[in-house]
């Protein structure tokens, strides 16, 4: 049975005061109203990670991530943070490849394959987003553009250390736009991405690989399209900045 995850990714938000305020409504909210299996991971700019480590309960299912981490281990990168220095702090997960990352600093597919290698070789989950613009949504190979990210950041990878991926599919044009993929769109590309990857992998690795939906999920439509049978949760921008929202979000999951 696949694991089924929702992380929030908060992005460039919060001051810390707000951060822990957010942190521990969450936290709470959680633990009183959520049941089944669900893994929540909380992606919190990474300034605030180590503060907030303490609001979490120790071997619950709430767990910290990182936005993003460099390639290399250390080195003369003013402002970057490595997988060594996530890893030391008690992060689990990393987010690599954001369209925002690969649109506002250009960060290219073998950039990436480099990133995903660190964050595994330091025992981080990565989350691997992929995803389309609108432009090549309606006129071009949205399909094969999709599937080349993943063949050229992950397809270089063992199956033992592909088995500790997560991919989310992240429509671009359906990010902060208010436009959302219907169900049924999430449910064909989350299906194209699952045979793709057994294409490389098997039958059985693709069917084990959690894929999340990560394009305007919010409280009111979740709960529709982690029905689809190749959803298995989300990555949550807006919604996973109030505590109500993203718990909605993380029940719908169930």
């Amino acid at each position: 049975m696949r694991k089924r995850l929702v992380a929030g990714n908060w992005k460039m938000n919060k001051t810390y005061d707000e951060a822990v305020a957010l942190v521990s409504e969450v936290v709470n909210m959680v633990k009183d109203e959520v049941t089944g299996q669900t893994e929540v991971v909380l992606c919190t700019p990474s300034i605030y990670l180590t503060a907030l480590k303490q609001y979490l309960p120790v071997g619950g299912r709430i767990s910290l991530g990182a936005q993003n981490c460099h390639e290399k281990a250390s080195g003369a990168y003013t402002g970057e943070v490595s997988a060594p220095m996530l890893q030391s702090i008690g992060v689990r997960y990393v987010i690599l490849g954001h369209s925002e990352r690969r649109q506002y600093f250009n960060e290219t597919n073998a950039q990436l394959a480099e990133r995903v290698d660190a964050a595994l070789a330091n025992g981080l989950t990565p989350i691997f987003c992929c995803g389309e613009s609108l432009d090549m949504r309606e006129n071009g190979d949205y399909l094969g553009f999709v599937k080349e990210q993943l063949t050229e950041s992950l397809f270089h990878l063992s199956a033992e250390q592909f088995a500790s991926v997560v991919i989310a599919y992240e429509p671009i044009w359906a990010i902060g736009t208010g436009l959302t993929a219907s169900s049924q769109q999430a449910q064909d590309m989350h299906r194209e991405l699952r045979q793709h990857l057994a294409g490389k992998y098997g039958d059985e690795a693709a069917q084990n690989t959690t894929i999340l939906y990560g394009g305007s999920a919010n409280a009111q439509n979740a709960a529709e399209l982690f029905a689809q049978p190749d959803v298995d949760g989300g990555l949550i921008g807006g919604a996973s900045l109030k505590s109500r929202d993203f718990t909605t979000v993380v029940k719908a999951n169930n």
